[in-house]
C-alpha cells in the first residue's frame, strides 16, 4: 500500500493518516487552514477539486458530519496515492477519489450535485514563476491544467443553490478571486488573510462564496502562522485538533 519512496503522516485526528512522497507531492499548511475554515452543515455531499494527496478530504470527514466527498485529481500516480490514503483509512466507501479533470465535474456528477466544494488550486500564472520540471508539482502549483477561472465556474456547475464554494489561494490574487467569484454568481461571504507573522506582508486568503449570495463579506480575525522566532503558533501540519 506504501511504496519505498513514500512515507506516512499520523495527523492525530482520528487515527487518520496520509501517504506523501518523501521527495515530492506533499501537503502543506494551506491545505490545513482551508480544512478548518470551511464550515459544512451536517450531513453535506462535499466535493473536493485538485485533491492532490487526499489531505484535504481526509480532515474534512474527521472534523465534520457529513455524507460522503468526492475528490478528484488529474495526475494519474497522484490520484492513485490519494486512493491508497482512503484505503489506508479505511475510508474508500466515504470518499471516493476521482482521476479525471476538474473540467468534467459536471458530466461526472450532475449539476446541483454538492452542498459544498472545496478546492486548494494552482496558484501560480503561467510563466509567473519558475515551472517546477517534476509535473505532477508543475500541475499543482501552476496554472498549467487549470486556471482561477476554471476552477471556479467548475465549481458553480456543480453548486446547488446556495451552496458554498471554500478557496484557499495566494492573497497578492485576492481582487482576481473575488472578480472570478461573482463572474460566475459566486457572492464571497467569508474573508479570512493569512500572515506568516506579525510584521510580515498576507501570504494566503482563505475565501467563501455562496452560490446566488446576497452581497454581504465578513471579513474574519487576521491568521499568523509563526511567532518572532519560526515557531508555528498553531499546529497547522499534525495534532490537528
Amino acid at each position: 500500500m506504501v511504496y519505498e519512496y513514500e512515507k506516512v503522516e499520523d495527523l492525530n485526528l482520528k487515527g487518520y493518516k496520509v501517504i506523501q512522497n518523501k521527495d515530492g507531492f506533499c501537503f502543506g499548511s494551506d491545505a490545513v487552514l482551508l480544512s478548518r475554515f470551511a464550515k459544512l452543515k451536517k450531513g453535506a455531499r462535499v466535493l473536493d477539486m485538485c485533491t492532490g494527496t487526499g489531505i484535504i478530504p481526509v480532515l474534512l470527514w474527521g472534523m465534520n458530519e457529513l455524507s460522503g466527498i468526492d475528490a478528484v485529481e488529474l495526475v494519474p500516480s497522484v490520484a492513485d496515492m490519494a486512493q491508497r490514503t482512503m484505503d489506508l483509512n479505511g475510508l474508500s466507501d466515504k470518499i471516493h477519489v476521482h482521476c479525471d479533470d476538474i473540467k468534467n465535474v459536471k458530466a461526472l456528477f450532475g449539476a446541483h450535485a454538492f452542498d459544498a466544494v472545496t478546492c486548494n488550486p494552482p496558484y501560480m500564472n503561467v510563466g509567473g514563476g519558475i515551472v517546477n520540471p517534476k509535473d505532477a508539482l508543475a500541475l499543482a502549483r501552476h496554472e498549467i491544467a487549470c486556471n482561477l477561472d476554471d476552477v471556479v465556474r467548475c465549481a458553480r456547475s456543480v453548486l446547488k443553490p446556495c451552496g458554498k464554494l471554500f478557496m484557499v489561494h495566494r492573497s497578492d490574487r485576492m481582487c482576481d478571486v473575488i472578480t472570478t467569484f461573482r463572474k460566475y454568481n459566486i457572492e464571497p461571504k467569508r474573508l479570512s488573510v493569512v500572515y506568516p507573522s506579525e510584521g510580515k506582508s498576507a501570504s494566503l486568503i482563505l475565501i467563501e462564496g455562496a452560490f446566488g449570495g446576497k452581497p454581504q463579506l465578513r471579513v474574519e480575525g487576521a491568521v499568523f502562522m509563526y511567532d518572532k522566532d519560526g515557531n508555528y503558533l498553531q499546529d497547522l501540519r499534525r495534532g490537528l485538533l
